[in-house]
């Protein structure tokens, strides 16, 4: 169920989903962050048909094997997912709406001398193309500055624009986020937060790793210290 709000001010705490109330002595905040996405309808019909936002987690599939791959993107995060589907795929675009790139200096270094990587600067992603029996078969796209239309043909996309953490219940609570919307440690360290009771775990505050396996360590200690904190 989602959860519409939280109480974090009162004792027992209060969580208001689909119209019920529930109370509990702890609480522990585990509601991820969520990928961002380009929005476009195409863009939904091959989500995990070839299109992903995640390169660790699905770029050594066999459907990505020996094949021309694409990364939306230029930060740290696309370099880094641009860089590891090197191990994997015959050639890597980045593609990036803009002609430079925000990844620190380092991580465009290694990126930009990589010879199985290829830039195509100035460009968006106009529809994703393919069909149902087959999947992503490629994209059409455009240069933002001059208008010319192309298409690429290749057989997977993977989106690294971001993530947003799912906070938006806990803006009016007493728990620190930043500027981005992660919670944060505010002198405690993780998975405490400075409200006794509440604990904190996974993508919420970690976007770091931002992996499966770190998340259910994190999950795990936060469900270790909620029973030490209930026991005393």
């Amino acid at each position: 169920q989602d959860v519409d709000e939280v109480d974090l001010s009162t004792r027992p705490f209060k969580v208001v989903s689909g119209g019920k109330e529930y109370f509990s002595k702890a609480v522990i905040v585990a509601t991820g962050a969520s990928a961002r996405y380009i929005g476009l309808e195409s863009e939904k019909a091959f989500m995990n048909r070839g299109v992903s936002a995640c390169a660790t987690c699905d770029g050594a599939l066999p459907m990505f094997r020996n094949q021309e791959l694409i990364v939306v993107g230029g930060g740290d995060s696309a370099m880094e997912e641009a860089l590891f589907l090197t191990r994997f795929a015959s050639k890597v675009y980045v593609l990036h709406r803009r002609d430079e790139l925000r990844a620190s200096k380092i991580m465009q270094d290694r990126a930009l001398a990589h010879d199985k990587l290829e830039f195509l600067w100035n460009t968006e992603v106009l529809e994703f193309l393919g069909d149902p029996e087959n999947g992503l078969q490629g994209l059409r796209i455009t240069n933002n500055k001059s208008g010319e239309e192309n298409s690429l043909s290749l057989h997977g996309c993977f989106i690294a624009i971001g993530h947003d953490p799912n906070t938006e219940i806990l803006t009016e609570s007493p728990i620190s986020l930043d500027e981005q919307g992660y919670v944060t440690a505010d002198g405690r360290h993780f998975p405490f937060t400075p409200i006794e009771g509440v604990f904190v775990a996974g993508d919420v505050h970690d976007h770091h790793y931002r992996q499966a396996v770190t998340a259910a360590g994190h999950g795990c200690a936060a469900a270790i210290d909620v029973e030490r904190y209930l026991a005393g």
